[in-house]
């Protein structure tokens, strides 16, 4: 084994590290891992299929880290759960099935679109809560049947290309509901776990992986993700939703330029 072989190999373990961190505090660790799985000369779809099944344990070792900010919300995790593994599987399938472009072309925008309700998301919260004050409506705990709908298509973009799925997420939730950003965030961790879950699962029936890739961004992303966890608990909501914003509009630069 020679010296460049072992530099990739240890590549691909920091990114995988680094990507379980941004994944767990924030989202778009994709972005991170991608480049440096094609730099190794692993083709586009394979490097996809291997990204999706190598962060599985980072994305399970964030939710365990945002267990606490987790409690009281098993109803609503177990609805749009249903929907993320509905929307994940859908979103592989299409990965194998439709030409990479058909989604990389809109993949800016939506990201763009999630930085935007995020960032505006105290006044838009504000703004609903005034109106459901002076409507005598309160707001629903779950976010309703529009919730769900949009966190359903967000994991079909998910299962397809997960690169800022988490903030999607977030932007989507912090737009319908009135809750503390980091229980949000602790929810999204759970919904990636469960969209990258189910396409990892569809991806070892009928795709081509690479196994080494796999088993180095697997251990990277599960250390990463319990230090993202950590740290992402102790930022406080202004702070956490400004690294939110610089994280998203480095990835759409990323996604633009690639």
């Amino acid at each position: 084994m020679d010296a460049a072989h072992i530099g990739e190999l240890l590549a691909v373990l920091g990114a995988g590290a680094a990507a379980g961190a941004v994944n767990a505090a924030v989202g778009s660790g994709t972005l991170i891992t991608f480049p440096v799985l094609l730099a190794t000369g692993l083709p586009p779809v394979t490097a996809t299929v291997s990204n999706a099944l190598g962060l599985i344990p980072g994305s399970i070792s964030g939710a365990i880290g945002y267990r606490r900010e987790l409690r009281g919300q098993r109803p609503r995790v177990l609805k749009w759960g249903a929907g993320a593994l509905l929307g994940g599987l859908t979103g592989a399938t299409l990965l194998l099935a439709l030409p990479a472009s058909a989604f990389e072309r809109i993949v800016p925008v939506l990201v763009g679109l999630a930085l935007v309700l995020v960032a505006l998301q105290p006044l838009i919260s504000r703004r609903l809560r005034d109106r459901r004050a002076r409507t005598g409506r309160s707001a629903r705990p779950d976010g309703g049947p529009p919730l769900l709908v949009g966190l359903t298509l967000a994991s079909v973009y998910g299962g397809y290309f997960s690169a800022a799925q988490g903030i999607i997420y977030v932007a989507l939730m912090g737009m319908l509901l009135d809750d503390d950003l980091q229980r949000l965030t602790a929810v999204k961790n759970v919904l990636v776990a469960v969209v990258n879950s189910v396409a990892a699962l569809f991806f070892l029936v009928v795709a081509d992986f690479d196994w080494t890739a796999v088993a180095l961004l697997a251990v990277g992303s599960a250390a990463g993700g319990h230090f993202g966890a950590t740290l992402g608990r102790r930022l406080r909501p202004a702070v956490l939703r400004a690294f939110i914003v610089v994280v998203g509009t480095v990835a759409i630069v990323q996604l633009v330029l690639r």
